[in-house]
């Protein structure tokens, strides 16, 4: 199974209109009716979150850390002055849209899981530069495979230095779709020059790491897990996750500014995210210098973030005790 959309039977849809949200509502359809005025078509009022419902093998189906997502979808809409949806009418409607959609959860041991997308975007019509009056809240499901087609398999990066994702004090930090969109021509560039993913640095002096493509990056040296701290990179809360389960495992947690010159030191580097939990990367190339980094030589990933990924998965998919109580369980 690709990481694409299918069809599933059901979304759902909640409305901002006169001050107050409306009721949950469930649609079969997987169209939206929309005005062609509405600010996320003109003013980029949009925001989204990434998620994932796993069968498990105690046959219960679980969604990892979903009030994490909920709340960085709250820091989205404030960020581009939309109105934000409240914790419980996001976990009213991922309850009702995974229960509507079960037959769509791959089964356990396959690997794949159930993508859940919420969305929020400005629907009322405005002509001016200005907020929206009247907002959409929807979920839609769909079952995924791994985001790359290697799987937990090491891939390549390429570094840019030519295109921005996002600048400081821009719109780096919330889940809009203005910053994929930004780095579309970079990322469809490395994939047709022979890589994986764009790593892009950052926009004010191009000499720190910044995101890995849609996914943030992080480094293994010796008895330390690092991550760049950037007033440009999305919060990721894979990576919240791995920095926690860093430090139960004894490793020291850095978060701070990654030059590009450190790559020549670190033992293991890779991306990590919803979509693809992590990805190792075998080789890093500098598309101006041509400077290359290359790692897991062996072909495999590298031992602490092949720990770090077998442990997230086990406690996605209940294999292992939730001791952080990120699991929420879907009753029937």
């Amino acid at each position: 199974m690709s990481f694409g959309y299918q069809k599933t039977d059901y979304n759902v849809r909640c409305y901002w209109r006169n001050g107050k949200w409306g009721k949950v509502e469930v649609s079969s359809s997987e169209s939206i009716n929309i005005h062609m005025a509405a600010t996320c078509l003109h003013y980029g009022q949009e925001a989204f979150e990434g998620m994932k419902a796993f069968c498990c093998k105690d046959g219960k189906i679980r969604v990892f850390r979903w009030e994490e997502n909920a709340k960085r979808l709250q820091r989205s809409a404030a960020g581009i002055m939309m109105q934000a949806v409240p914790l419980e009418l996001f976990k009213e409607a991922l309850e009702k849209v995974i229960k509507l959609n079960t037959a769509y959860i791959p089964p356990y041991g396959t690997g794949s899981s159930l993508y859940i997308r919420p969305l929020l975007i400005g629907s009322g019509a405005k002509v001016g530069v200005q907020p929206s009056d009247e907002y959409l809240f929807m979920i839609f499901v769909t079952p995924v495979g791994p985001y790359f087609k290697e799987g937990f398999k090491p891939v390549t990066a390429q570094i840019i230095r030519d295109y921005d994702r996002a600048a400081p004090l821009g719109t780096g930090t919330i889940k809009v779709g203005g910053n994929y969109a930004a780095s579309l021509i970079a990322g469809q560039r490395a994939h047709d020059e022979g890589y994986s993913t764009a790593l892009f640095l950052d926009a004010k002096e191009k000499k720190y790491i910044d995101e890995a493509g849609p996914a943030n990056f992080f480094a293994i040296k010796g008895n330390k897990y690092i991550t760049p701290k950037s007033a440009s990179i999305l919060p990721s809360i894979t990576n919240m996750s791995l920095r926690t389960l860093a430090e139960d495992m004894g490793l020291v947690v850095e978060q701070r500014p990654v030059a590009v010159e450190e790559l020549s030191d670190f033992d293991e580097v890779g991306a990590c995210g919803t979509a693809a939990v992590i990805s190792p990367l075998k080789k890093i190339q500098d598309r101006d210098t041509g400077k290359v980094y290359e790692y897991c030589k062996d072909g495999n990933a590298g031992p602490v973030s092949t720990k770090l990924y077998n442990r997230l998965r086990a406690i996605q998919y209940g294999e292992e005790p939730d001791k952080f109580g990120w699991n929420l369980v879907i009753e029937e």
